[in-house]
């Protein structure tokens, strides 16, 4: 399962985080983030020991979503030491997300 981050933990969890980072940023009101949703659930198996997978929810956490500046939903942001390495916003198929992992391994 995907790890859920918010405002307050999401220093500690993606940017301190030694492994490549993906976050889904989402709402519960948006039809595409539902769509991805099972598609990130899934990454968090494949990808498990390997790589961070997280959520967050822009409405209950938007200063970070302000920070990063998203603005569409759903937006994922791919993280490397600290800062975004890739971004990817809209539904994709679960092979362009995994891709973008691999090439931060």
């Amino acid at each position: 399962m995907a790890i859920e981050v918010t405002d307050a933990n999401f220093d500690e969890v993606v940017l301190q985080s030694e492994k490549p980072v993906l976050v889904d940023f989402w709402a519960e009101w948006c039809g595409p983030c539902r769509m991805i949703g099972p598609l990130v659930a899934e990454l968090s198996v494949d990808y498990d020991g390997r790589a961070v997978i997280a959520k967050m929810d822009v409405d209950t956490n938007p200063g970070t979503a302000a920070k990063f500046g998203i603005r569409n939903i759903p937006t994922i942001l791919f993280f490397k030491n600290g800062e975004v390495a890739d971004k990817q916003v809209g539904a994709v198929p679960k092979t362009i997300l995994a891709s973008k992992i691999d090439a931060l391994l």
